[in-house]
């Protein structure tokens, strides 16, 4: 089970990011810029520390969150998604003209006592 999905069309965008910017890393804050919009840098460009938490991979990048972000959102199956528009971000989809978006949905049952067992193991 997996707490993050990506769809079919911010995979591509993703993959084209890759082959031009090489390692690359998303991260989603709670603060500035874009609020809580998921954000891809290149994998050297981001700092983290020890109150970031990472929900998994997706095509090959980690996805990290700021721990105080994940409280709020612990509770949802995270899905990132694109769309057309121009976030105020320096990330790197940006200048396509695209931003990448949360789509979220509550946990499932099983799926909730599935994280939270994880948790304590």
């Amino acid at each position: 089970m997996q707490r993050i999905a990506i769809t079919e069309q911010a995979a591509a965008v993703v993959n084209q990011l890759k082959e031009k910017h090489g390692e690359l890393i998303f991260h989603q804050s709670g603060g500035c810029c874009d609020g809580s919009a998921p954000m891809i840098f290149e994998k050297d460009d981001m700092y983290l520390d020890e109150s970031d938490v990472l929900l998994g991979t997706l095509q090959g990048v980690n996805f990290y969150m700021n721990q105080d972000q994940f409280e709020y959102w612990k509770h949802t199956h995270l899905t990132i998604d694109i769309t057309e528009g121009r976030g105020a971000s320096f990330s790197l989809e940006i200048p396509l003209g695209l931003r990448f978006i949360i789509k979220s949905r509550l946990l499932t049952q099983e799926e909730e006592n599935h994280f939270n067992t994880r948790k304590t193991e």
